[in-house]
């Protein structure tokens, strides 16, 4: 996004639309590491903007003891909409 350098503009499929995600992750991952990943996503949040875009959604992410952040993913492919329970 521009004018920041913690915030990515994602686009998520959630098996039920397509959704935009604005996620505090630059810091740690370059777009180019996200695209075609698996990743939970919590969408019955509401909608709400983010320096001006909205975002639908928040990305589950893991936080390491030195601060290191990483996706809460399935293991192995799943159908995109499949719900965490």
């Amino acid at each position: 996004m521009p004018k920041t350098k913690k915030l990515l503009k994602i686009k998520v499929d959630t098996g039920i639309d397509k959704r935009t995600v604005v996620s505090g992750i630059a810091e740690f991952f370059e777009p180019e590491q996200i695209v075609g990943r698996q990743v939970c996503v919590l969408v019955n949040l509401a909608a709400r903007k983010i320096k001006g875009i909205e975002s639908q959604g928040m990305i589950l992410m893991a936080e390491d003891s030195d601060g290191r952040l990483d996706f809460v993913a399935p293991g192995t492919r799943i159908k995109p909409g499949s719900q965490i329970r």
